[in-house]
């Protein structure tokens, strides 16, 4: 069975980007980079929010071509190009191309065709997470802890309103950088 997988950046306080959408607080290195890539390599669909994916977008297609492209750029840029996009987006219909299309939220079936593909990785998207959490669509997440408190912030669990149970799959230390990764199935 395919899953819908959120792989997702949090602080200790639950937020996945600051009052003014700031990722600085992330940390990552090689280790971490690896352990991601086997979460992509197993998707056959990238799902994104509409900021998130014009982010994704501008660096991704061309990022394992330069001259300086690091391991982790060339690998993820292969995989960014060669993966299906869908965006969840109310601003950018009509807009498809080649390996991206463009839903709303009264196009959510879309997902579930998809899923029929492969597993569907969600990175960042804030906004997307929180509808595909009120429509009890995520299947798995992996929570990407970093070691900093915010204290305000944008809530990886904004408007759920409703109990969800998650089972504990794996826990890993990324040691170099301080992250925890908690991998969760939905029961």
């Amino acid at each position: 069975m395919n899953n819908l997988i959120i792989s997702m950046h949090v602080t200790l306080d639950g937020y996945v980007a600051g009052t003014g959408g700031e990722m600085d607080w992330v940390k990552l290195d090689g280790e971490l980079f690896d352990y991601v890539g086997g979460i992509t390599n197993n998707a056959a669909t990238a799902l994104y929010g509409r900021r998130t994916f014009e982010m994704m977008n501008s660096y991704w297609p061309e990022a394992g071509k330069e001259a300086d492209a690091s391991k982790h750029d060339k690998e993820h840029s292969e995989w960014y190009n060669r993966v299906d996009k869908l965006v969840l987006s109310n601003t950018m219909q009509g807009k498809d191309r080649n390996k991206v299309k463009f839903i709303d939220n009264n196009s959510l079936n879309e997902i579930t065709a998809a899923k029929q593909k492969g597993n569907i990785v969600v990175f960042g998207s804030p906004s997307a997470i929180h509808t595909l959490f009120s429509q009890g669509m995520i299947d798995e997440m992996y929570l990407f802890v970093n070691p900093v408190l915010l204290g305000a912030g944008i809530s990886l669990y904004e408007g759920i309103n409703e109990r969800m149970l998650w089972k504990l799959q794996e826990t890993k230390r990324f040691d170099g950088c301080g992250v925890v990764s908690l991998h969760y199935t939905k029961q």
